[in-house]
């Protein structure tokens, strides 16, 4: 099932993905050769396993809290909060409850 795109109107945040049990859900909002900017869903404890990318990226909390790791570091992120991972540095997530995020990323 195709997501609809994102209206030219506001939009709560919060509805943007709907949380799944035991499951990450993830909807694109924006995919440009500039960047992208997906809205997350996490359920409690589900995670991204550590990786990096070429690119910053920014974590914007919506709902709930993670744990978010940049290089063995650990953040916690809670909803009206922004992280910034650093290109080429690894990181990973794990929901410490339902989570919700907005992930911008700008490809320079």
């Amino acid at each position: 099932m195709s997501t609809p795109p994102l209206s030219p109107s506001p939009v709560p945040q919060s509805s943007l993905v709907v949380p799944q049990a035991g499951a990450v859900v993830s909807r694109t909002l924006v995919k440009a050769a500039g960047g992208t900017v997906t809205a997350f869903a996490f359920d409690t404890g589900e995670a991204l396993s550590e990786h990096s990318a070429p690119f910053d990226a920014l974590v914007l909390g919506v709902e709930g809290t993670a744990e978010v790791t940049i290089s063995g570091t650990q953040h916690l992120v809670s909803a009206g909060e922004i992280l910034r991972l650093p290109a080429n540095e690894p990181h990973a997530l794990r929901a410490t409850t339902p989570f919700k995020m907005i992930l911008v990323m700008v490809k320079a």
